[in-house]
């Protein structure tokens, strides 16, 4: 061997080659502690930051981002293909130990036995593993092929078989693939969520109009809100949404549009819902007070914002518990107060609806649902889940026909779509109520609006639907003849349910324009 040749073959092939030969990582344990220390020290950083996974299109970005990053480092580390289990097994373990104590069906004990288990799994931890999981495994296969191909890059055999460079061919475009996949993944939720402009006859942005998404703070958190109307100076309308944990800027996009010819609308996203969805946390913040903080804070940005002493409160089911109580807190603030599908007592309207379904499973012989609900008992329930057979038979128990509504029988789940979600808050959002939910609907039992307000400061209507299931509808009808108010108005809706504002959205915007001359003088 000449000279020459021997030099070449004691060269490292790449630069790298001398840390690998002689430096600490050249000894696999160790290797495999640091590639062990990279994913756990993700997996509790990922937990202690985002116990229920990303929330937001930043978020989701960087935990696509990081994900791969801290896949290729375990391939590179541990130098082999079964970095690609071992990566995501040990991440999840970390950071499901973390997020242990937080609350909600998308975080705890995982129920595949009902819709609500399976929503939850799905918007929860079914969103996050695939943000994680396979940009994660794609990571770690590039960097496990990686080094072995430096391993390889030297006194590689020529002759390798035909089978072997198919495989090598096969797996290599499963590789390109996947990587196209999490690009895609990644474009995918970085997309945010717009609302158009307000457009005048020649399709130019109408002047005067506001079509945007505002946020309000309030001590540590950032509420959002929809705010769309054609003229900044018009009377300005504040809608609570319904849940606890609903979130209605699809519903009013798609129905309640006419409601921007004579009001600037504000669509709030209460802490925890929709846009506000990342706002959860701490859950030991999320009570029935701070909702009342909350929707006030927002009260008076809108006052000052658009310079208005008064606004008018609307609200749909669990709105209307909240509005209520603004109401009857600061009535100076309120022009007037509309209730749709009026609450009056959540407990009381429960057991009623758990008796409406016990008796409708034995009349229809539907044992299964019988059995359950025998099991469960009456309501209040402290696991969440244990309200689907109770309140979610809704639709069976008193069917009508949507036919002739705007908003047909998918109710709230026909505005998940609309452009003003992000991708990651469409599939979450239901996930996110469940969530609220759980926490801030076992705080609403002791209301009863019967005992507790039966007088308001200021005008009140309230629309109902003639459809309403009587659980709601009686309690509402008692309460209103109780009420005493400086004029109070009830508007029975003919083909409506529990949602007349959206159901029949012409004849609301009829209603809300006699409020509107009823009271502005």
């Amino acid at each position: 061997m000449s000279q020459e040749q021997l030099v070449t073959s004691l060269s490292p092939s790449d630069p790298a080659e001398p840390s690998r030969r002689n430096g600490i990582l050249t000894r696999p344990w160790i290797r495999l502690a640091v590639a062990v220390a990279v994913t756990v020290g993700y997996g509790v950083v990922a937990g202690w930051l985002t116990p229920r996974g990303p929330l937001t299109e930043v978020e989701a970005v960087a935990t696509v981002a990081i994900s791969l990053l801290v896949g290729a480092a375990s391939g590179v580390l541990m130098r082999s293909r079964w970095a690609v289990p071992f990566t995501p097994v040990l991440f999840l373990v970390s950071f499901e130990l973390v997020r242990a104590g937080a609350e909600g069906p998308t975080v705890d004990g995982i129920q595949l036995n009902s819709i609500y288990g399976i929503v939850a799994f799905i918007t929860g931890r079914g969103l996050h593993g695939l943000l994680v999981l396979i940009p994660m495994m794609f990571g770690a296969v590039l960097g496990a092929a990686l080094e072995r191909r430096r391993d390889q890059r030297k006194g590689q055999d020529p002759s390798v078989s035909t089978f072997r460079r198919v495989r090598t061919v096969l797996l290599r475009g499963l590789t390109a693939l996947t990587g196209v996949f999490v690009l895609l993944l990644g474009f995918l939720v970085a997309l945010p969520g717009t609302t158009g402009a307000i457009l005048a006859d020649d399709g130019t942005q109408l002047p005067g109009s506001v079509a945007e998404f505002a946020s309000v703070d309030v001590e540590d958190h950032q509420l959002n809100l929809m705010i769309r109307g054609r003229s900044d100076t018009n009377p300005v309308l504040l809608f609570l949404a319904g849940g606890p944990g609903g979130t209605e800027l699809g519903a009013m996009r798609n129905h309640g549009t006419a409601l921007e010819e004579d009001f600037v609308v504000a669509t709030l996203d209460q802490r925890g819902t929709g846009k506000s969805m990342d706002q959860f946390e701490p859950a030991s913040t999320l009570t029935l007070e701070n909702a009342m903080s909350d929707a006030l804070a927002v009260t008076e940005y809108l006052r000052q914002r658009f310079g208005q002493d008064r606004i008018y409160l609307v609200g749909q089911s669990w709105g209307s518990t909240l509005g209520v109580l603004l109401a009857d807190r600061e009535p100076q603030l309120y022009q007037a107060f509309v209730g749709i599908g009026q609450m009056v007592s959540q407990r009381a309207t429960d057991i009623i609806f758990y008796e409406d379904a016990l008796e409708w499973a034995r009349s229809t012989g539907d044992v299964g649902l019988e059995a359950t609900l025998e099991e469960n008992g009456p309501p209040p329930y402290t696991d969440i889940r244990a309200y689907e057979p109770a309140i979610g038979t809704e639709q069976l128990v008193h069917p009508y026909d949507h036919t002739p509504n705007a908003e047909g029988s998918g109710q709230n789940s026909e505005g998940l779509f609309v452009e003003e979600y992000s991708n990651v808050e469409k599939i979450r959002n239901l996930g996110a109520t469940l969530d609220v939910f759980s926490v801030l609907y076992p705080q609403l039992q002791e209301i009863d609006f019967r005992e507790q307000v039966t007088s308001l400061d200021i005008p009140v209507y309230l629309a109902q639907g003639r459809y309403e299931a009587p659980g709601r509808a009686d309690l509402a009808l008692e309460w209103y003849g109780m009420l005493s108010a400086p004029s109070k108005e009830l508007r029975v809706f003919e083909t409506s349910g529990h949602r007349a504002i959206w159901e029949q959205p012409t004849e609301f915007h009829q209603l809300m324009v006699e409020v509107l001359e009823d009271t502005s003088g």
